[in-house]
């Protein structure tokens, strides 16, 4: 599998810090992947994917999006990425729907027409499917500035998504949505990633969204911390636990220890295990159990070790 981001030794010193925001970051992101990056405040999170979008020059190093350049060509790469910002990024004497078509024409999709009706039925299709997937139909003629930040969210959301690129960044795309409506962007992004072979390439604070990507980067003190898949993440920095008790608690915690396990007691029995399975210590254990729990660390709670281990913030 191809790369198509490749960052080789970045470096961002900026004009009287002390030290670099960027010392020297190198990952790749292949083709189709799903891919997410994570770091506490202040790691150099934000400077990196400035950079790869084009908004912010590098010290040194290389930095490639699909093939070309972020600097030399920066143009090419702005055509293959969707970008959605942290930040508001509308035009607020536009309406919502004007915001979006002027960004189509912006990227030679359509020629502009000076109504939403007189632009290609192709172009209205795409722009309606959009909205009724994040829930913004009604509201796509009204003026920016009498939406809500919710609904203002929803329209970057559908104009990063109009030109179907290549490579599409996500900077906490689900900020300000509600649950319904964060659970259909993800089902369409997903739809996204399976038909086009989407890259995606996402930062968010609700960990459990990350769950199910291709791959986690972590950045921290302007260094690459951990790369991996989520399960190797959470290998690396917990334990899954069984949770049991029994009326014979005693009895119980002398099976645990003559098998060599550690464990500790909070209201019940809690053993860690990662070298044998949770079905191997069930079945040699011989004192009936009155409660028996399996407890899978998820992304969050090893994001959450990592941040405690190393002192860190919030992401």
């Amino acid at each position: 599998m191809s790369s198509i981001i490749t960052v080789n030794e970045l470096v961002k010193q900026y004009e009287k810090a002390k030290e670099p925001s960027v010392k020297g970051v190198s990952f790749h992101v292949n083709e189709g992947e799903f891919f997410a990056f994570f770091g506490p405040n202040g790691a150099g999170k934000t400077t990196t994917i400035s950079i790869l979008t084009t908004t912010l020059s590098k010290t040194s190093g290389s930095v490639t999006i699909a093939g070309y350049d972020v600097e030399k060509d920066a143009q090419h790469v702005r055509d293959k990425v969707g970008i959605i910002f942290q930040q508001p990024s509308l035009d607020p004497q536009l309406s919502a729907e004007e915001n979006i078509r002027f960004h189509a024409c912006l990227y030679g999709m359509y020629g502009y027409r000076p109504t939403f009706k007189m632009m290609p039925a192709e172009y209205r299709n795409r722009v309606m499917e959009l909205a009724e997937i994040v829930g913004i139909e009604h509201a796509l003629f009204q003026p920016i500035k009498k939406l809500s930040g919710g609904m203002q969210r929803k329209l970057e959301i559908i104009r990063s998504l109009i030109h179907t690129p290549k490579i599409l960044f996500l900077d906490e795309p689900t900020q300000g949505l509600d649950a319904v409506s964060r659970r259909s962007l993800w089902e369409y992004i997903d739809n996204v990633r399976k038909q086009n072979g989407t890259t995606v390439f996402l930062t968010t604070h609700y960990i459990d969204e990350a769950e199910n990507v291709d791959k986690v980067c972590i950045i921290n003190h302007g260094e690459i911390a951990i790369t991996g898949s989520p399960d190797e993440m959470k290998s690396s920095l917990l334990k899954q636990e069984l949770v049991v008790d029994a009326q014979d608690k005693d009895g119980l915690i002398r099976e645990i220890t003559n098998m060599g396990l550690s464990y500790h007691v909070d209201g019940h029995i809690i053993v860690p295990y990662q070298d044998r399975t949770a079905q191997d210590i069930i079945a040699r254990l011989e004192t009936r159990l009155t409660v028996l729990k399996i407890q899978e660390p998820s992304l969050e709670d090893a994001y959450v070790e990592y941040l405690i281990r190393t002192g860190g913030g919030a992401a």
